[in-house]
């Protein structure tokens, strides 16, 4: 018989089965608006089928396990032998088969293909965010490794299969799908690259080679092929210097490429992906990609594509923190009504609601500017030189304080493991770290700005379609002028332009496709004069009602 003591009472329920695409507005939405008409519907229903996957129990305790059950370095089996793998927990490979299953590994092969996989992504990563790194590193390896149409021939329809085969039993040739990882970064250098050591000296005249070195990080470890970069002696084949290599963990004849697998990162957050250190040797054998010299232009595309995915994770758990702290206010009740009703509260998630509508409009424009850039648009592939830096850099740093914020709303439930907001309180900086810190994002853009003037004008073109719509923004738009009107001194103010740039670029897409109370509440406190530091400062006179009950999902 219960304890009489302990009757539960007032506690919310738990946020599960419910459709985390539908019931997520602005994502729903923004899809709408940007897929071809007669596809519409097929994306949909397609998108809704995974977001119903994703809100299941069931598939929320396979992110848990997942990171309660990190993966473990098993350097040598039970005789000796050096075997360098990487076991996982079950539910790790349970979420890996659904993601490739899902096609978030291919945006190449089917019409408005990035829209649909970053949507994907954003849906699904809100379940559990380590096992998209392999996901993000596999979709990515495609543009790079297009500079060598051999090898894109050879390894493209692995990396797109729809078929999650896991393990270095056989080479990647024999299996129905392969994975992909990336390994830049040395221990001396971090994201300045031209500083690596690792020497890769030619084998034959078909760009063949042997590696010697080390990663300082590895991402994704027991994937079937990295993109690394090492540097080639000048004159030994070519014009040598820092250049790109296809690097299999299994030969073509079915042994073991030599691949160190040091230590596993200990890391803050993403538990359940194998961050490594790995060494390789004068027998790791790699493939060319690219002219010798051209390393960084060859994987950078790459890296843009991954950055891309930093902003749609970031977006993903600034929505999943918001439906966490929605749902529970809606629920929780407190001095005689329900949390949400309370006008801070409801300031609070207002002001929260209106910061992710803000991510994801962005993160749906710039994967709908990535499809069209494939079809040949000029306009969007110069939208993307710029935005997608910016994006990176605002977005990925909006993501952190807005989490810790959304966790207050469930006070001391969320500091509690079980209500799932301390996972994603660890998870959040990750994405303002990888592929390029705020720094080298910032720089990148004014880099672009110098070098692509083109780029900047494409922004500012984007940003005029909603000239005239809002006082604030076109206010937003002359400062952000008058910033660039002085270049010398330009790199001490490089993230002060940076996200004037991006949080114009936010207003703007909201003035022209969001609720009238949602971009009038982005205009008054990101651009206009009205504004306060933290989270819950919005200012009297909005609709914060309407953008909290567009915000609370169903569950």
């Amino acid at each position: 018989m219960p304890a009489t003591t302990h009757t539960v009472t007032n506690q919310a329920p738990p946020l599960v089965d419910y459709d985390v695409f539908a019931s997520d507005a602005a994502l729903a939405e923004g899809v709408a608006r940007y897929v071809a008409p007669e596809r519409a519907e097929e994306v949909r229903a397609e998108l809704s089928e995974l977001g119903r996957a994703a809100g299941r129990a069931e598939t929320q305790e396979w992110g848990v396990r997942a990171n309660t059950h990190p993966p473990v370095l098993r350097t040598h089996d039970r005789y000796g032998n050096r075997i360098d793998e990487v076991e996982f927990h079950g539910d790790y490979h349970r979420l890996m088969r659904h993601a490739v299953a899902a096609g978030m590994a291919d945006p190449w092969t089917r019409p408005d293909g990035q829209l649909r996989r970053s949507a994907a992504f954003y849906v699904w990563s809100q379940v559990e965010q380590g096992h998209s790194c392999p996901i993000s590193m596999t979709h990515a390896a495609v543009p790079a490794l297009r500079h060598e149409p051999t090898l894109a021939a050879e390894w493209e329809p692995l990396l797109t299969s729809r078929e999650y085969a896991p393990g270095l039993d056989r080479p990647a040739a024999l299996k129905p799908g392969a994975l992909a990882g990336m390994g830049m970064t040395e221990k001396q250098g971090g994201s300045d690259v031209r500083a690596n050591t690792t020497l890769a000296q030619p084998l034959t005249a078909d760009g063949e080679y042997t590696l010697t070195g080390h990663k300082w990080f590895c991402s994704a470890p027991m994937s079937d092929a990295f993109l690394v970069l090492a540097q080639v002696e000048p004159g030994s084949s070519g014009g040598g210097g820092l250049t790109c290599f296809l690097l299999p963990r299994v030969l073509p004849d079915g042994s073991r490429n030599t691949f160190r697998i040091q230590r596993l990162k200990d890391k803050l957050g993403n538990r359940s992906n194998a961050s490594s250190e790995v060494e390789f040797d004068g027998t790791t054998w790699a493939r060319r990609v690219g002219a010798e010299g051209r390393g960084v232009a060859t994987i950078i595309e790459m890296v843009a594509a991954t950055r891309m995915d930093c902003v749609t994770g970031s977006a993903a758990m600034m929505r999943q923190a918001l439906a966490q702290a929605a749902h529970h206010t809606a629920h929780r009740s407190a001095f005689g009504g329900t949390l949400a009703e309370k006008p801070l509260m409801r300031n609070v998630l207002a002001d929260l609601a209106v910061e992710s509508e803000a991510a994801t409009a962005l993160t749906l424009r710039i994967a709908a500017a990535h499809d069209r850039a494939q079809a040949g648009d000029e306009h969007s592939r110069a939208l993307l030189r710029l935005a997608v830096p910016a994006a990176k850099y605002w977005v990925t740093k909006r993501c952190t304080p807005m989490i810790t914020e959304a966790l207050e709303c469930l006070g001391g439930n969320g500091y509690v493991e079980e209500s799932g907001m301390p996972r994603l309180l660890r998870e959040s900086p990750l994405y303002s770290i990888w592929e390029g810190s705020g720094n080298v994002q910032a720089l990148d853009v004014l880099r672009a700005m110098r070098r692509e003037p083109e780029a900047l004008t494409a922004v500012l073109t984007e940003i005029g379609a909603a000239r005239g719509a809002d006082h604030r923004l076109d206010g937003a738009v002359k400062d952000l002028l008058n910033e660039l009107a002085d270049l010398e001194t330009v790199e001490v103010r490089a993230r002060r332009v940076v996200e004037r740039l991006a949080t114009v670029l936010q207003g703007s897409l909201l003035v022209q496709h969001a609720p009238e109370e949602v971009a009038d509440a982005f205009c008054a406190s990101r651009l206009g004069g009205d504004w306060g530091s933290a989270f819950g400062t919005l200012p009297t006179g909005l609709n914060l009602r309407a953008i909290v009950e567009r915000t609370t999902p169903a569950g």
